[in-house]
C-alpha cells in the first residue's frame, strides 16, 4: 500500500474499515451515502489540507463549521487523523486542533479528544494506531494513549495509557488485560468488576 494514498483510495479504506467495524452495516453503498461518521472525516481530510496551505485557514475553519452542523462531529482542521479512521454513529465527538490520530482507530460517539490548556501549544491527546475509545469517553490534555489500547465508555483519561492497556474509570486507571485471561487459563474464577478490564466493550 503507497505511503500517500489518493483521495479515492482513501475513501475505499475508510468504507472497508466501516464494513469490518460496524456490524450494522451491511451494505457498502448505504455506508457510503449514510454514514455521518465517514463524512465527517472526509470533510476534515479536505479541511485539513486547507488548514497547512497559506491563506487557507478560514475556509478550512468555515468548512469545519459546515461539517459540524451536518454531521453532528465537530474536528478542528488542524487535528492530524490517520488512516482508515472510523466514527460510529458520530453524534457529539469532539476532536482538538492539536490532537493527533494513529491509524485504524474507532471511536464511538460522544467522545471528547479535549485540551486542559489556554497556550497555543500541543493541548490535545495523541492515540496510537489501532486504539478504541468507548462512548463518551473524554481524553483530556497532552496525554498519550499506546497503541492497542482500548478506553472504556464513559471514563476520562488525564494520564498516558500503555500500549496494549485497558483503561475504565474517573479518572480512568488502566490494566493489562492479558493479566485476567492468564489467571482464566490457570482456572481461576475471574471477578465481575474486573470483566471491563477483559473486555471494555461492555460500557459501549
Amino acid at each position: 500500500m503507497p505511503e500517500h494514498p489518493t483521495p479515492w483510495m482513501t475513501v475505499r479504506e475508510d468504507v472497508d474499515a466501516a464494513m469490518r467495524k460496524d456490524p450494522a452495516a451491511t451494505s457498502r453503498l448505504i455506508v457510503l451515502l449514510t454514514s455521518a461518521g465517514l463524512h465527517a472525516i472526509w470533510l476534515h481530510r479536505i479541511a485539513h489540507r486547507w488548514w497547512l496551505k497559506r491563506g487557507f485557514k478560514w475556509p478550512a475553519r468555515l468548512l469545519a463549521y459546515i461539517s459540524r452542523a451536518v454531521t453532528g462531529v465537530e474536528i478542528h482542521p488542524g487535528a492530524h487523523i490517520g488512516r482508515r479512521f472510523f466514527i460510529d454513529h458520530g453524534m457529539g465527538v469532539v476532536i482538538g486542533e492539536t490532537a493527533e490520530i494513529g491509524d485504524d482507530v474507532m471511536l464511538y460517539h460522544g467522545v471528547t479528544l479535549g485540551g486542559t490548556s489556554h497556550k497555543r501549544t500541543k493541548r490535545h491527546p495523541t492515540l496510537g494506531d489501532n486504539v478504541l475509545v468507548g462512548a463518551g469517553a473524554k481524553i483530556l490534555g497532552p496525554v498519550h494513549v499506546g497503541a492497542n489500547a482500548k478506553v472504556g465508555a464513559n471514563s476520562v483519561v488525564i494520564k498516558d495509557v500503555p500500549t496494549g492497556a485497558v483503561a475504565t474509570g474517573v479518572p480512568a486507571v488502566y490494566r493489562f488485560p492479558q493479566i485476567a485471561k492468564g489467571e482464566e487459563t490457570l482456572g481461576r474464577e475471574i471477578d465481575p468488576k474486573d470483566l471491563p478490564f477483559i473486555d471494555p466493550a461492555i460500557y459501549i
